[in-house]
């Protein structure tokens, strides 16, 4: 079973957002390994709790994250 785990910033993504990341992610399993595999793609969309997660020894938050310029 295709299986995929995205981890995003606890109220980053509205309801809409996360339906299309399962949407997009189950069309890309399908196009890679073939419509027979859709009913069973599985695609978790977990909140991680602000402060929750760091990357290179920082403990980032979603306001750090909404602050980063924008390209």
């Amino acid at each position: 079973m295709p299986f995929a785990n995205y981890k995003v910033p606890a109220g980053s993504l509205t309801t809409a957002q996360k339906k299309t990341l399962v949407d997009r992610t189950t069309d890309l399993y399908a196009e890679i390994y073939g419509d027979d595999v859709r009913p069973n793609v599985m695609v978790l969309v977990e909140d991680v709790v602000d402060g929750g997660w760091g990357i290179g020894g920082h403990v980032l938050t979603l306001q750090m994250i909404q602050d980063r310029p924008k390209k």
